[in-house]
C-alpha cells in the first residue's frame, strides 16, 4: 500500500507554543498554499483521504474532498495535557528533562505518552492495511508521520516508537512524503 503522508499547514498559533492536541486552525494563507500545491500535484485525485480530527488537518482535508473523507481520532497529535497552549519556555526544565530521560513512558503534562500514541497509530495502520486500498492520502501531524515512518517489519512497536521519538523532527508544515507499507 502506498501512503501519501501530509503534515498539516502551519497552524495559527504563536511561535513557541506547545499545541499538540489543542484544536487550533491552520493559518489561512498557509492553508491556501498547501491546497494549491496539492492540486498542482493532482492530489488527492480519487484517493481516499484520512485525516486527524484536529482542525489544522480536517479543514485541509475538507477543502480537498468532501467525498471519500475519513476522520480518524487515531491520527491526532499527542496530548500534552497541562502543557497544551503554554510556551515551551514556561514549561519547567526539570519536566522536559524527565521526558527526555524516558521518551516512551513519561506523560508530558500528565496526559499521553509516546507509547499511547504509538498504539493508536499502529491500530490505524493495521486497519488501513486490512481495508485493502492500494493508496491513500493521510493528513496528520509530524509526530504521527514520524511513527508511521518508523513502523517497519522487524521492529517492535517499542523500538519504532523510540526511533520516532528520538529522531530529530524535520517534517515541514505542508510537507508530503510517500511511504510504501505492507
Amino acid at each position: 500500500m502506498k501512503l501519501h503522508l501530509l503534515r498539516h499547514p502551519r497552524p495559527a498559533v504563536e511561535h513557541g507554543l506547545c499545541y499538540g492536541a489543542s484544536d487550533v486552525p491552520a493559518d489561512a494563507a498557509a492553508l491556501d498554499q498547501v491546497l494549491a500545491a496539492l492540486r498542482e500535484a493532482g492530489l488527492p485525485g480519487d484517493l481516499p483521504v484520512y485525516t486527524s480530527p484536529l482542525r489544522r488537518c480536517r479543514d485541509l482535508a475538507s477543502a480537498l474532498t468532501p467525498a471519500a473523507l475519513y476522520v480518524d481520532a487515531r491520527l491526532a497529535e499527542m496530548d500534552f495535557g497541562a502543557w497544551e497552549m503554554r510556551p515551551w519556555s514556561a514549561i519547567p526544565r526539570a519536566d522536559v528533562d524527565a521526558w527526555n530521560a524516558d521518551l516512551l513512558h513519561y506523560r508530558p503534562g500528565g496526559a499521553e505518552n509516546v507509547m499511547d500514541v504509538a498504539r493508536r497509530v499502529a491500530a490505524f495502520r493495521a486497519g488501513l492495511l486490512a481495508a485493502g486500498a492500494a493508496e491513500a492520502l493521510v493528513i496528520c501531524h509530524a509526530g504521527t508521520i514520524r511513527l508511521l515512518l518508523a513502523m517497519r517489519p522487524g521492529l517492535s512497536l517499542e523500538q519504532a516508537a523510540l526511533e520516532a521519538a528520538s529522531t530529530p523532527h524535520r517534517i515541514g508544515y505542508g510537507q508530503l512524503q510517500v511511504l510504501d507499507i505492507a
